[in-house]
C-alpha cells in the first residue's frame, strides 16, 4: 500500500498534546492543557505519526504540505451523547414552551418523546437515513470527529431496530467514529402505559437478543427520572444489558436526584449523563469510579433548566465530559463549539477545562480514548485547523461564530459542499 504523508507546519499552537497514554482527566488536572507553540505535525495514512517544535521539523518528502501559520490545531470534538437519528422535528413544542408549558407538561399531553416516536414509526428506513445523514454531515463540518448515537425514538421492536440499522449505515458510509447505544427505555409507549414492566421485559426478551446477534449497539441506556423509569427499572435494564454484552450508560439527574448515579456506578456504567441536579452523595459515589460524568450545557440553555455544577464537581476531584445531546425535543443543535463556549460562559469552566472535557474525556465516555481525543502518536488524525486566532480561548469567547477553518478526519479534509 502506498504511504500518504501530510505535513502541517508553522502551527501557531498544537493543542491537547499527550505523549503518555491517558484515559481521562480529573479534578485540578483539567486546568492543564498541554500544547506546543510553533509546531509541526506529520500524518501518515490517516494516523498521527510525529509532532514537535518547528526547530526539529523533519525534512521529508510529503504528499501534502499545509502551512498553518497563525492557525492552531487541536483534536476534533468528541460528542459522547446524541440522538441524531430521528424523524421530523418538534418546533411546535418549542413555541409551547415559550408560551409557558414545561417539558413535563408537554410530555403529559402526548408531546415529547412519544411525539418523536410516532413520527419515526411512520418514516421508512431509507427516509430516516436521508434525514439523519444531513445532521451527521452538519456536525462533522462543525468539528465533531467522534459521536455516540442513541436509539430511543422507536419504542417498539421494529422501529428501535430500524434506528440501530440506520446508525450502522451511517457508520459504514462516513469517516467519523460512531458508537451506537440502545435506548429503548427512553419513555413508556402509549400501548404499555399501564404495563411498564411488560415494556421493559419486551426490550430485554425481544430486542436485546437481536441487537447482540447483529452487533447493532455497544451500549445500553435508560432515562432514569421521576415520571419515566425508576432506579429499580434502571437496575433491571443495566443488568440485562450486561448479560447481552451491552455496556451501561444512563440519562440521570436531569430534573431530580433519585439514586440513579449510584446504580450507574454499581454496574460500572461508562458514563452518567445530564447531571443538572447533583447532591453531595452523588459526587461522593462517583469518586474513584471509572464512570464519566457528562454535562449537556446546550440542553440546559434550550430548556432554561439549571446547568451541571461543573466547578463543584471538578473541585471534588471528579472528571467531566461535555456533549451536545443533539435531539429534536430538548437540544436541536449538534454544535460542540457552542457547547464548549456555554460551558465556559454559564458553567464557569476555563477554556482548558472545557477543551479537555470536549476531547479526551468525551472520547473516554464512548470508549474511544485509545483512538481519538488527543494529539498522540498512533491515534487517528481527526483534527481541527482553526482560522487565524490569537489564542485558543478565542474559540469559546466568540461563542456565536465558529473559529474552525477545516476539519480533517483520518487525515483527510472533509468537504460536503
Amino acid at each position: 500500500m502506498q504511504t500518504m504523508i501530510t505535513l502541517f507546519k508553522n502551527i501557531k499552537e498544537l493543542i491537547q498534546v499527550r505523549t503518555e497514554p491517558i484515559s481521562f482527566i480529573s479534578g485540578k488536572e483539567m486546568k492543564i492543557l498541554p500544547t506546543i507553540k510553533n509546531a509541526y505535525l506529520v500524518v501518515e495514512n490517516g494516523i498521527i505519526s510525529e509532532f514537535g517544535s518547528m526547530d526539529v521539523c523533519p525534512n521529508i518528502e510529503v504528499d501534502q504540505l499545509i502551512d498553518a501559520t497563525g492557525k492552531m490545531i487541536l483534536p476534533s470534538w468528541c460528542d459522547s451523547h446524541t440522538h441524531i437519528v430521528y424523524a421530523g422535528n418538534r418546533e411546535g413544542e418549542f413555541v409551547d414552551r415559550i408560551n409557558g408549558l414545561s417539558y413535563e407538561e408537554i410530555a403529559n399531553r402526548g408531546g415529547g418523546i412519544l411525539n418523536s416516536a410516532k413520527k419515526l414509526q411512520e418514516t421508512s428506513e431509507d427516509e430516516l437515513y436521508e434525514q439523519s445523514k444531513v445532521r451527521l454531515e452538519e456536525i462533522m463540518q462543525l468539528g465533531t470527529g467522534a459521536v455516540e448515537i442513541k436509539s430511543g425514538y422507536g419504542l417498539n421492536l421494529d422501529a428501535e431496530l430500524k434506528m440501530l440499522r440506520v446508525i450502522k449505515r451511517l457508520k459504514e458510509n462516513y469517516p467519523i467514529s460512531i458508537k451506537a447505544t440502545f435506548l429503548g427505555a427512553h419513555a413508556v409507549p402509549s400501548k404499555y402505559k399501564d404495563d411498564k414492566q411488560g415494556y421493559l421485559q419486551m426490550l430485554v426478551e425481544d430486542i436485546m437478543p437481536v441487537i447482540a446477534k447483529g452487533k447493532l449497539a455497544e451500549y445500553v441506556d435508560i432515562f432514569c427520572e421521576t415520571g419515566y423509569f425508576s432506579v429499580a427499572d434502571t437496575e433491571f435494564i443495566l443488568k440485562a444489558g450486561k448479560q447481552f454484552g451491552l455496556i451501561p450508560k444512563i440519562h440521570v439527574n436531569q430534573f431530580n436526584s433519585i439514586g440513579g448515579v449510584e446504580v450507574g456506578v454499581k454496574y460500572d456504567a461508562l458514563s452518567v449523563d445530564h447531571l443538572e441536579v447533583m447532591t453531595e452523595l452523588d459526587m461522593e459515589v462517583l469518586k474513584n469510579s471509572r464512570t464519566m460524568p457528562v454535562a449537556l450545557p446546550s440542553c440546559s440553555y434550550f430548556l432554561s433548566i439549571p446547568y451541571t455544577p461543573a466547578r463543584k464537581m471538578m473541585e471534588a476531584g471528579l472528571p467531566l465530559a461535555l456533549a451536545t445531546d443533539y435531539n429534536p425535543g430538548s437540544t436541536p443543535s449538534g454544535n460542540m463549539n457552542f457547547v464548549v463556549a456555554t460551558a465556559c460562559i454559564k458553567m464557569k469552566m476555563t477554556p482548558e477545562e472545557a477543551i479537555n472535557a470536549a476531547t479526551i474525556n468525551g472520547a473516554y465516555a464512548m470508549g474511544l480514548e485509545k483512538e481519538v481525543g488527543s494529539i498522540t502518536v498512533g491515534k487517528k488524525a481527526n483534527l481541527l485547523l482553526t482560522k487565524p486566532i490569537n489564542s485558543y480561548g478565542f474559540i469559546p469567547y466568540s461563542f456565536g461564530t465558529s473559529q474552525i477553518e477545516d476539519v480533517y478526519l483520518k487525515g483527510k479534509r472533509i468537504d460536503f459542499v
